[in-house]
């Protein structure tokens, strides 16, 4: 065959432009052909039909002729009155006000509604999707639309999937001084407070290696009511400066110090939102007390976030949507991983997987990353096959632009987030952007990419310095992080997280997950703090609005809100005396009971208007509990706090029977009016639910061998209905008070409270598990007697404990699991 090589080839490829007119005179004969085929079709009436008409009134132009007859008359009228023409004028509208205002995205603060009220930076997202109550100053989702069901459905994803939730609602505050100082005033509020003698973790925690937990108190009074349980982490000590002496690199560790040579730190201390106002006093006052104004406390509300991610492929997750940035400025203070010799420039930081990372770590580490915007990234999809069962998931690989052939990026620094850090793009910029990389790949051209990213450069970053904060434990199947971020960058990781699978979970979410995993969630299981007042007399105003919804004669049964946590008393006489005395005591006209058989609300030590309805303390420490047996004389009780490098006794107590009885001869305890609580986990023995308030009582020992015999499986102890409604009595202070059946038939039913459900169980669980807390003296008790009337080959670490929901008739047998014989601290939190 023989080719015409004069023939000019034609391209395959798309032109790069394309000229409408001219398309459309090359092809008018077609066009003209199309329009006579419809217009014979239509019969020549291209007028919408009428049965279209329904839902639109774009085709009668009556509207518009009206609006403009109105414009005219306003117009003539405005000529001769300029009063009138103001009156005129059109306001825009609240639809739109809200969504310019909605749509903002300031650097710092957080968007007010008109009532003052806080807006999350995901506040539209969260408005469409959950329900939405007023809390701590904040709109905050509450949960899932509906009646408060689906706890199955959501602990099965977490045990396959991610979780994800807005925590910007939490408040840091900033201390930062000399060292030292800071450390006399942390020593001064926090239980338990940072020591040398806690060897690596303390270094660690000092270096800023490792986040701590802790319990926040007033000055010097850790024995009273507490505030809130904190998270607290200091700024790395290491600086690394880079100095480049041609192919060199050589780093030097520098300290800051002021003018008397002591070092100067800064801290971070994270607070729930709930008790950031009486927190920040707190240590306000501990700064100015202990250190005389050397050391100061900066709010830094409105400037920082934080996610957190639960779930199995939590870790996945991070791993995916945080990849670090290629390059590290000069001016950086923290450099991770820095091979030189390696690298072809001197600065160039290696790229570590967040895999490689979290296989390397252990739990409570923080870890500082410059991550990049993940919008810059693209999406290619593969098939992920895992335990036998196929996925799509996403994986991302970077979009090389021009603005990133830089060799050094000023990323900032999180700790400085009080002077500013660069905001993102706004999301029109970003959608242009991808808009002008979509026409180049399909060569369609680019023709104002430049001066776009001239428009972008110096106004927004495109790289965001974060801490990812690990807090999962090696005994914990779930996986936990918490990303803390500046505000502004909020809703940009936020979108990329939902849209890459987590599942997004609100307040009552977040309760079960607690639960679940086993760790007390604030406030509703602190009851020592102030904020558990605020948030139970919230419940209680709800379920009342609620109840005055129904008839009268269909009202539920009015239960006391929060539970009357001074019902639980303590009567000190040897164990030998009573028997089975927890329950014979109080029913012999005791000291403890008044003349009219109700026990009154008093708060040790405080007036009667406070607002917290508790008396005592709660034991969070091993140490604390051993400190408070020591001063009341009663290291002899049956009570084995875990100690470090220490193991437990408790075996050996269990089958020494000379040991028992001596115990039981032992007296002279001090308790005077000081409880002390203890959390606990209970689970069902055979059957039953426990909810949250449900009041927790101490079985004989004819109930325990009744309930736990082979033979009798529908044994049930019940309180006659009649004494259902006089159980708890409402005083004419609104107090609720205990009453004492004087009946000897009703009173063969009546068992001693020690304590009160606080996170009732959760439905879906395996194994469900309820939270609680109980008076420690009691339980040393009542575990005694357990264990001197069952046999031996039937004692049991846990103690048996009833629990009877206040709504009910009917106790249930749990068994009651000490949290401080399982760990030395119980300070975790969610």
């Amino acid at each position: 065959m023989v080719v015409n090589a004069s023939k000019p080839r034609v391209s395959k490829l798309p032109p790069h432009e394309l000229n409408v007119r001219k398309f459309a005179e090359s092809r008018a004969s077609e066009l003209e052909g199309l329009h006579s085929v419809v217009a014979n079709r239509l019969d020549n009436d291209f007028r919408s039909l009428r049965n279209k008409r329904k839902r639109t009134t774009g085709h009668d132009n009556r509207v518009a002729r009206k609006k403009y007859r109105k414009k005219k008359r306003v117009e003539s009228g405005n000529s001769c009155n300029n009063d009138r023409l103001e009156k005129h004028e059109k306001k825009v509208s609240r639809r739109t006000r809200r969504s310019i205002e909605l749509k903002k995205n300031p650097q710092i603060g957080f968007c007010t509604s008109g009532d003052g009220t806080k807006r999350l930076r995901t506040h539209v997202w969260h408005a469409k999707r959950f329900s939405m109550t007023k809390l701590w100053g904040f709109h905050i989702p509450l949960g899932l639309h509906g009646r408060g069901r689906g706890s199955r459905a959501l602990l099965k994803k977490l045990r396959s999937g991610v979780l994800i939730h807005d925590a910007s609602y939490y408040g840091t505050v900033q201390l930062e001084g000399p060292q030292d100082k800071l450390l006399s005033v942390l020593s001064s509020v926090l239980v338990p407070p940072p020591s040398k003698h806690d060897g690596e973790n303390f270094d660690d925690i000092l270096s800023g290696d490792i986040f701590g937990r802790a319990v926040l108190h007033h000055t010097g009074k850790p024995s009273f009511p507490s505030i809130a349980p904190v998270t607290f982490m200091w700024r790395p000590l290491q600086h690394i400066t880079i100095h480049k002496e041609g192919d060199n690199v050589n780093m030097l560790d520098e300290l800051q110090s002021n003018d008397d040579g002591a070092t100067f730190r800064r801290l971070w201390v994270c607070i729930h939102a709930a008790a950031l106002k009486e927190a920040s006093e707190a240590l306000a006052h501990a700064c100015m007390d202990m250190t005389g104004g050397s050391a100061r406390c900066v709010s830094l509300e409105g400037h920082l976030a934080t996610l957190e991610l639960i779930g199995s492929k939590a870790s996945e997750l991070v791993e995916k949507m945080l990849p670090p940035a290629c390059y590290i400025p000069e001016k950086s203070w923290y450099l991770k991983q820095c091979n030189a010799a390696e690298n072809s420039y001197p600065g160039k930081l290696e790229k570590t997987p967040v895999s490689k990372i979290n296989n390397q770590i252990s739990s409570s580490l923080v870890i500082p990353l410059t991550v990049k915007d993940p919008r810059a990234l693209t999406m290619k999809q593969q098939s992920i096959f895992t335990l036998g069962n196929s996925c799509n998931l996403l994986r991302y690989e970077e979009v090389e632009t021009e603005h990133e052939s830089e060799s050094v990026v000023d990323y900032g620094d999180l700790w400085d987030a009080s002077e500013g850090i660069c905001p993102p793009m706004e999301e029109s910029v970003a959608c242009m952007e991808k808009y002008y990389q979509r026409n180049e790949y399909i060569g369609l051209g680019i023709t104002n990419f430049g001066n776009q990213n001239a428009l972008v450069k110096g106004k927004y970053s495109r790289y965001c310095p974060v801490l990812l904060l690990k807090n999962e434990n090696h005994e914990d199947s779930v996986k936990r992080c918490s990303i803390v971020l500046p505000l502004s960058w909020v809703k940009v990781f936020w979108n990329a997280f939902v849209l890459n699978g987590a599942h997004a979970i609100g307040l009552r979410e977040k309760h079960w997950i607690a639960c679940e995993i086993g760790l007390p969630y604030f406030p509703w299981d602190y009851p020592d703090c102030s904020a558990y007042s605020y948030i139970m007399e919230m419940d209680a105003t709800a379920m009342n609005q609620r109840a005055t919804l129904c008839p009268p004669s269909q009202r539920p049964l009015e239960i006391p809100i929060p539970p009357p946590w001074d019902c639980v008393k303590l009567i000190v006489k040897p164990s030998s005396e009573v028997g089975n005395s927890l329950n014979q005591d109080e029913g012999h006209g005791s000291a403890d009971v008044l003349g009219d058989n109700l026990v009154r609300n008093s708060v040790c030590g405080l007036s009667d208007t406070t607002t917290i309805p508790f008396e005592g303390f709660v034991a969070r420490t091993s140490c604390s509990l051993n400190d408070f047996l020591n001063n009341i004389s009663a290291s002899h009780l049956l009570l084995f706090p875990r100690m470090k490098d220490q193991k437990t006794c408790m075996p050996k107590f269990m089958n020494d029977e000379e040991h028992l009885e001596q115990i039981a001869n032992v007296s002279g305890m001090q308790c005077g009016n000081t409880r002390c609580f203890l959390r606990v986990h209970i689970h069902a023995h055979k059957e039953g639910v426990f909810e949250q308030g449900a009041v927790i009582c101490a079985p004989d020992a004819a109930d325990i061998m009744s309930w736990t015999r082979s033979d009798c499986d529908n044994h049930q102890l019940q309180i006659p209905q009649s004494s259902l409604r006089s159980h708890f009595v409402r005083l004419p202070s609104g107090k609720w008070a205990l009453q004492i059946p004087e009946d000897p038939a009703v009173r063969e039913s009546y068992r001693r409270p020690i304590g009160f459900i606080t996170t009732g169980f959760v439905r879906g669980r395996q194994k469900p598990t309820a939270g609680a807390l109980c008076e420690a003296i009691l339980l040393a008790r009542l575990r005694l007697e357990q264990w001197k009337a069952l046999p031996a080959r039937r004692r049991r670490k846990e103690i048996f404990v009833l629990v009877r929901n206040m709504r009910s008739t009917a106790y249930r047998l749990g068994l009651a699991t000490i949290v401080l014989e399982q760990q030395e601290e119980d300070v975790k939190f969610m």
